[in-house]
């Protein structure tokens, strides 16, 4: 018996530290951004990062019908699921659904600010009331196989002590919850619209470090400003793993510098690649209805820094992210790649 308790705790063990390197780098859940064709996009260049979705809300899955909402490539995993939410019986069903799905994590948002997610009563309001929100992740463990995970702040208001967080995360951990991600701020929930509360509350990394010295045992993700591979490296030495948002969403390529220096993948496509690699599903995903726009919209910021970006940009604003764009100029992309950024045909 001794043997089998052995080998069970270094199992878990094992499980532990597989989730945790999972996380190393994940790309935040972004509205209006981080759709499947985003992801997918994102996937041809990094082949480690974690993936989310746009949040989802419950009623969006469960009384809106709008299950595309939930539709990922299978080229995506690993990719969680980010839901909105606070009705502890939708939270559970849509977790379900979302297993049922094939997602890698179920992630609950408890950070955003904005006066619609307040009225709804979840986001980052519901950091004030951690004994529901440790019921409603519970509950959600309790009924998917899959890891059920949290995104927070610092605090919200007022409330933005360490002991605020530190209380708030023992409440979370004890309900069986052992991912955290932190967006490194606290958040306004009267005042600022969600833009500025993601640039005016001061980043406090401090208090993500030291929660992870306090919860050693926990995967501790930390968000916000995180701009470069210098940044993702100092959070690496402090915390489990960095998410990052806008900043590769604006430049996808930034993915390439990580995939190579934190992952040591010494097999990155260059920029043209991942273009060669995308006309295939471009031409799929249109041919099922979707709109040229809807894909190449994502695209915009792949030359960043690269000589004949801004053409590249004027390019596709005229051409390819307009509401009834032409299909056929999709074969024409590769040609505009290489005519205006010889560059990026180098590694």
């Amino acid at each position: 018996s001794t043997f089998n308790s052995r080998f069970y705790i270094d199992r878990i063990f094992s499980l532990n530290m597989s989730f945790v390197s999972e996380h190393k780098v994940c790309i935040a859940p972004m509205m209006q951004y981080t759709d499947m064709h985003d992801r997918y996009l994102l996937r041809l260049i990094s082949e480690k990062v974690f993936l989310y979705t746009e949040m989802v809300t419950t009623g969006a899955i469960l009384y809106g019908k709008c299950f595309h909402q939930l539709e990922y490539n299978p080229q995506e995993h690993p990719v969680a699921v980010q839901l909105g939410g606070s009705d502890i019986n939708d939270l559970v069903e849509c977790a379900k659904i979302s297993e049922d799905y094939g997602y890698d994590e179920i992630n609950l948002n408890v950070g955003c600010p904005s006066d619609r997610v307040q009225k709804g009563r979840f986001g980052a309001c519901l950091m004030l009331e951690p004994d529901h929100v440790a019921e409603c992740l519970g509950s959600m463990q309790n009924n998917v196989s899959v890891p059920v995970a949290i995104k927070c702040r610092l605090g919200v208001d007022e409330h933005e002590d360490y002991e605020f967080l530190h209380n708030f995360v023992t409440i979370i951990k004890n309900a069986g919850i052992n991912n955290f991600v932190i967006h490194a701020r606290n958040g306004i929930l009267k005042g600022l619209s969600p833009r500025q509360n993601r640039h005016i509350p001061p980043l406090k990394y401090d208090y993500v470090y030291r929660l992870k010295e306090d919860f050693p045992e926990l995967c501790i993700i930390i968000n916000g400003g995180i701009k470069s591979l210098d940044d993702v490296k100092l959070h690496l030495q402090n915390v489990d793993g960095v998410m990052i948002g806008r900043a590769v969403y604006h430049s996808p390529y930034f993915l390439a510098d990580i995939e190579k220096d934190v992952f040591n993948n010494k097999n990155v496509p260059t920029r043209s690649e991942v273009m060669e690699k995308l006309i295939p599903y471009i031409q799929e995903e249109t041919s099922k209805g979707i709109q040229l726009n809807h894909i190449m919209r994502h695209t915009v910021g792949l030359f960043h820094g690269q000589n004949g970006s801004k053409t590249w940009k004027q390019y596709l604003s005229k051409n390819m992210c307009i509401r009834d764009a032409d299909l056929q100029k999709v074969n024409h992309i590769m040609d505009q790649v290489k005519k205006n950024n010889p560059a990026s045909l180098e590694r």
